[in-house]
């Protein structure tokens, strides 16, 4: 009995010795897959690690392909604009330009190019200007309509749409290129703010090139345009481009190319070379009705002052809210200047500075900054409505006209007037710039075909016999009102 109890400890001895070494070898192997696992997710993470950095890389490469082909194509642009120094500059902007064969080859294009303009003459460069193109010229000269007088005074000041493309196109092949009116000077200040004014000596263009200033007058939709065949607002499209809307006979409203601003824009688009560094126009603002056929001056607002016009608007529009016009309004403005366009003054009323005292223009420049500014901007630039100025052809004294001493005070230092008496006319001096104004218009067209005009003063920019419209009743007289 002994014995057998011996030999049965001694057989669970070594099946517990058994069990325990296959619990130990599990243990090993269990371990052995968790190390093993382990690793892997080690080497997944890294992989991970790995596949990430390089997409990074990839990707900021990509990033780096797209943007220098940004940046090559803007400079494009510039040279196509004029502004060989600016693209130039850009293309310097990209990382390793020095060892980029595009980009140098782009570079010493475009270094050769600027080495073939020639500096132009501030002082005969002419200035052009509008006002709201006619869309439908049988209702803007229906006498039966709107009387007479009314429509001798559309037919005087005003050009109509397919005019205004005929010139355009007309300058272009002509070989006029626009610039701004300050790109005909070089402005420095002092340290205390005072500035001061010399011919740009560095107005560059091609051989076959010549500058050319367009300004734009009363680009407000005053309540008198209502129904005679002008756009009536201006408004942003889809794509956020400044267009204007236009309500025809019917009654039917549409959006697009119906005023000075977005055709111009059009033209300049398939026509980038008609524009100088981007260059467009200046537009002179009155106020009194409001801006771009918004009606934002304070008296939509309090109610106070209204004429009878405001009256009747209003009561159209019981839901008129002034602060939502001034921010629509603020929005095309900021838009109109994106595409290069600046902003002048025409007087908040349409005022003859001519006709009126210091303090008048005083009250009326103080409307101005306080409903126009607001919504454009400060500007530096006054164009004086009715084409009258405010001292005759010498030099302006502020120590003898104390006009010019109030409105040099208050910032402005461009200033413009109407005479098509000469092709061009430009006054550079150290504290001010002025330049004569050519009106293309019906009248001054007319004066020009019939002889009355002493030169014609468009035989370099356009033949005004092809341009002007059948449509006008003529002869053309200055009967009526701007």
């Amino acid at each position: 009995m002994q014995i057998h109890f011996h030999i049965e400890d001694r057989e669970k001895r070594e099946r517990l010795k058994r069990i325990l070494s296959f619990a130990a070898f599990l243990i090993v192997l269990f371990l052995i897959m968790i190390a093993a696992a382990m690793g892997l997710n080690q080497q997944r993470r890294v992989r991970a690690r790995d596949y990430s950095a390089q997409k990074e890389q990839i990707d900021a490469e990509e990033q780096e392909l797209t943007d220098r082909k940004a940046v090559i194509q803007k400079a494009e642009a510039m040279a196509v604009g004029y502004d060989y120094d600016g693209a130039i500059a850009l293309l310097q902007s990209v990382k390793n330009y020095q060892t980029d064969s595009q980009i140098q080859k782009a570079i010493a294009t475009f270094t050769a190019e600027k080495a073939k303009l020639e500096a132009k003459d501030p002082n005969k460069v002419p200035h052009i200007f509008f006002h709201s193109l006619i869309v439908d010229t049988s209702r803007a000269f229906d006498t039966e309509k709107w009387g007479t007088e009314e429509v001798a005074g559309i037919n005087a000041w005003m050009t109509t749409v397919d005019e205004f493309d005929k010139i355009m196109q007309q300058l272009y092949d002509n070989g006029y290129v626009l610039v701004k009116m300050r790109d005909l000077v070089k402005e420095t200040h002092d340290a205390d703010g005072t500035v001061h004014f010399v011919k740009n000596d560095s107005l560059l263009l091609p051989a076959d090139k010549k500058p050319i200033v367009l300004s734009i007058d009363d680009w407000s939709y005053y309540h008198t345009y209502t129904g005679r065949g002008y756009g009536s607002r201006a408004v942003l499209d889809e794509n956020g481009d400044v267009k204007v809307e236009y309500t025809d006979a019917d009654g039917k409203t549409t959006v697009g190319d119906y005023d000075v601003v977005p055709r111009l824009d059009s033209f300049v688009e398939e026509h980038p070379d008609f524009s100088y560094k981007g260059a467009r126009g200046l537009i002179a603002m009155t106020g009194y009705n409001g801006v771009f056929g918004y009606r934002t001056d304070a008296a939509y607002k309090t109610g106070k002052n209204l004429d009878q016009d405001q009256k009747e608007w209003l009561d159209e529009h019981p839901d008129f809210d002034w602060d939502k016009e001034v921010a629509a309004a603020t929005k095309v403005a900021d838009a109109v200047k994106a595409e290069g366009w600046e902003f002048a003054s025409h007087t908040w009323g349409h005022l003859s500075v001519t006709q009126k005292t210091l303090d008048e223009l005083k009250t009326d420049n103080e409307k101005w900054q306080k409903t126009v500014a607001n919504i454009t901007g400060k500007t530096d630039t006054i164009i004086f409505a009715h084409g009258n100025d405010i001292g005759d052809w010498h030099d302006y004294n502020a120590e003898t006209n104390k006009v010019y001493a109030y409105y040099k005070s208050q910032g402005f230092n461009f200033y413009a007037n109407v005479d098509a008496s000469s092709p061009s006319w430009v006054q550079i001096r150290d504290a001010y710039v002025r330049q004569g104004r050519i009106d293309c218009d019906g009248l001054q067209m007319w004066r020009a075909i019939s002889g009355e005009a002493k030169i014609n003063v468009f035989e370099d920019l356009f033949d005004v016999k092809s341009v002007f419209s059948k449509d006008r009743p003529t002869p053309v007289s200055a009967t009526g009102k701007a």
